[in-house]
């Protein structure tokens, strides 16, 4: 994994000039950070987002909570901007996070659901805010709850792949849940907790939480940086050291730690805004507190008694405004004007654009998210949505949330707010292409109305229609994104002393033009690097790419079996100032070929992707550390040699041509099967590129499909399974008995 320095983000470029492409690491490295230093001066403000974890509409003071006390954030309320309209952009953690992230809805967004199986992904193309204030020279980080698998330091989803040069917390969703984790992740190294060993509750994780999101601000007071802290608080279980306070009330344990989470919570909040103050760099910051949905009644927690939905209708998991409707509280001495209210319907799509603007960093135009900059500093004139919208797919049922579902709480639902109008309907089937007709909708006027009593839809046919339609115009199957910042794609493995190719390109998605265009690629010392496009362009207009390719070579010496970074730098100037995008990507020199008849379980891979955790390799000897797993199944038939994998996935070996023939048995297994039948993959075999095998639709129903190639002259072996019916979350598919047999 690339160290914390070789992710600094120097924005400079345009007038310091790139460093050659035969400069070592660490030299580059240091360029870049000196290029970030000089993007740093007194207007740019420093950008703090903290996100509480089922913190609902009712829980704080500032929004009428009396049973429960949070001083520190009331008071930043009355310093600063309360808004009174402020939406998560899903009812869920996991999609509510992505959009937040990505300033897109659920109706677009990469993630449109809490895991349930394969864990919700980013991707490459999906740009985060941390990624578009990098390219401006910002110090990022995120410090506490991610929530987007796969649980490893080294690929797309990854917070360091996505913007952030900093990360501690959790990776996993579900790991997320423990308040005394054995480990937490370090950008891509687990850091075990030895205090919370055997289960012992040594070390509580949102206080090494809180102490690295200090640390962050001390390290960086003197240059701009963006710290979005996400700590697990209140989300259940109600773990916490001391119940403080409240440990004299009547309530349950449940109640009281939840209670005292949040507290913990408006502490945290207070620590930080002390640090600003304390380091002379509070008039400089910006500071937004908001929560990821509605209040959660898990773990015995009993949202009713602390009315934490206030006035609202719904809990977590519902699209009625007790299910989305969030705090949100804007704080900066001497940007935000003390004691202001807003009802602009905000949605936290919005933070990308709002903090890009207050940035000055260029942002997508492809989102869904508005600026609220404006609104922040004083100015009425900040952009109003046509319309909001939510989309919901969630299999989790709580009691209260079911009950103001009326017992829908697993229905497929959406909802729509347009002015006054709220609209939610509920599908009766798990099929968004439903007909309209089969949809039971819902109508009410918030005006007269927040809590959502009151059903007018039978009133109000004309409404309900145009609310309808806006539903379906919000909803995309694949939400195509336009290019922005770098991308890179290595069309290898890299055998030592051969040419590959490197594509990158450099996409300005934004809304206007950028001068000065550039793209650079940095290989490993020794490899020779050789552009074959033009690497620059003097105007890159908006909504265009500049493409460059290149020939690299590693050396005839270069390590066989290893993995190498390939780092693309596209630089550019733009109205707001310099920019620099980069994404590493990592190419494997292949290992060495099979020299005698073998099970692809028992030889090394050149590289191997997975929709979800890693490929489990059946060496027969139970599941170890590695990834090995258990024998491979299908109808009851056992294969004690396999390879396991989560669809979608690629895997690709080096035969090196010295192989005649490939065999394997492929299809869902009935590890799959009996989680559920609604799985079904497609299994490919390509020889060098060129498709050898195509399995057609598998399905659990259906068994395993037999492959027999002819694999002689075959240099890369690719087994490749796709995702056949949109429905990733049962379609773990393995390759049992995936065997060559050498000339």
């Amino acid at each position: 994994m690339p160290t914390r320095r070789h992710f600094i983000a120097g924005s400079s470029a345009a007038a310091l000039g790139l460093a050659s492409l035969s400069a070592a690491p660490e030299s580059r490295a240091a360029t870049q950070g000196a290029g970030a230093a000089t993007t740093a001066g007194p207007s740019t403000p420093n950008l703090v987002v903290i996100l509480a974890d089922d913190l609902g509409y009712g829980d704080l003071g500032a929004y009428g909570q009396k049973l429960i006390t949070t001083p520190r954030i009331d008071r930043l309320a009355a310093e600063g901007l309360r808004f009174t309209d402020a939406y998560a952009t899903a009812a869920v953690c996991a999609p509510s996070r992505a959009s937040l992230l990505t300033g897109l809805h659920t109706g677009h967004s990469p993630v449109r659901a809490n895991p349930n199986g394969a864990p919700g992904a980013l991707r490459a193309g999906d740009t985060t805010f941390a990624e578009v204030l990098r390219a401006r020279g910002y110090r990022t980080a995120v410090i506490g709850k991610w929530g987007f698998g796969p649980e490893e330091g080294d690929q797309p989803s990854h917070p360091n792949a996505r913007g952030f040069e900093e990360f501690y917390g959790y990776i996993d969703h579900g790991h997320a849940h423990e308040y005394y984790p054995q480990y937490l992740w370090h950008n891509g190294v687990k850091e075990t907790i030895a205090a919370n060993a055997d289960g012992a509750k040594g070390a509580y994780a949102p206080q090494l939480i809180e102490q690295r999101a200090l640390d962050f601000i001390d390290d960086h007071a003197a240059e701009p940086f963006l710290l979005f802290l996400t700590p697990t608080v209140p989300h259940a279980p109600s773990d916490i050291p001391d119940v403080g306070a409240y440990a004299s009330r009547t309530w349950t344990q449940q109640n009281k730690g939840h209670a005292a989470q949040i507290t913990h919570f408006d502490t945290l909040v207070g620590k930080v805004t002390d640090r600003l103050h304390a380091l002379g760099i509070a008039e400089n910051t910006v500071v937004l507190v908001t929560s990821d949905n509605g209040p959660h009644e898990e773990g015995g927690v009993n949202p009713d008694l602390f009315d934490a939905n206030g006035p609202l209708r719904g809990y977590k998991r519902n699209l009625y405004e007790g299910g989305i409707r969030v705090p949100l509280i804007a704080w900066s001495p001497s940007r935000i004007g003390a004691g202001r209210t807003s009802d602009r319907p905000t949605s936290l799509t919005d933070v990308l654009p709002t903090l890009a603007e207050l940035g000055g960093a260029p942002a997508p135009t492809d989102i869904d998210g508005l600026s609220a900059a404006p609104l922040l500093a004083g100015s009425p004139d900040a952009a109003r949505h046509n319309h909001l919208y939510w989309y919901r797919d969630e299999r989790g049922v709580t009691s209260r949330a079911d009950t103001e579902d009326h017992g829908r709480a697993t229905w497929l639902a959406e909802a729509v707010r347009k002015d006054r109008w709220k609209a939610v309907r509920f599908a009766p089937v798990r099929d968004h292409a439903l007909p309209d007709s089969q949809w039971q909708v819902e109508l009410y006027d918030l005006a007269s109305d927040v809590g959502e009593r009151h059903d007018v839809a039978d009133a109000n046919p004309s409404v309900v229609t145009g609310l309808v339609a806006l539903m379906r115009s919000s909803w995309a199957d694949t939400y195509v994104r336009k290019p922005f910042g770098v991308r890179a794609q290595v069309q290898g493995p890299a055998v030592p002393g051969r040419a590959f190719t490197v594509t990158a390109t450099l996409g300005n998605g934004s809304g206007k033009a950028w001068t000065r265009a550039l793209l650079a690629l940095h290989a490993p010392a020794a490899w020779h690097v050789q552009a074959t496009t033009t690497t620059g362009q003097e105007l890159l207009a908006a909504g265009t790419t500049l493409t460059t390719t290149w020939r690299v070579t590693p050396p005839a010496t270069a390590a066989p079996g290893t993995s190498w970074p390939l780092t693309v730098d596209g630089t550019a100037e733009s109205p707001t100032g310099p920019l620099r995008y980069s994404a590493t990507e990592r190419v494997s020199t292949v290992p060495p070929a099979p020299v005698a008849d073998a099970y692809l379980s028992d030889l090394p891979w050149v590289s191997a992707t997975n929709g979800w955790g890693p490929v489990e390799r059946d060496r027969s000897n139970g599941r170890k550390a590695a990834g090995d797993g258990t024998p491979i199944s299908f109808g009851g038939a056992t294969y004690a040699k396999g390879l396991g994998v989560h669809a979608p996935s690629e895997i690709v070996y080096h035969l090196g041509g010295t192989a005649d023939r490939f065999t394997a048995l492929v299809g869902i297994d009935d590890f799959s099967t009996n989680q559920s039948a609604t799985g079904a993959t497609k299994a490919s075999v390509l020889g060098d590129g060129k498709v050898l095998f195509t399995s057609g639709k598998l399905t659990g129903a259906g068994g395993p499909v037999p492959v027999d190639l002819d694999v002689r002259g075959v240099k890369l072996l690719h087994l490749v399974v796709e995702d056949a019916n949109g429905n990733t979350a049962f379609d773990h598919t393995s390759w049992a008995r995936p065997r060559v047999t050498v000339v």
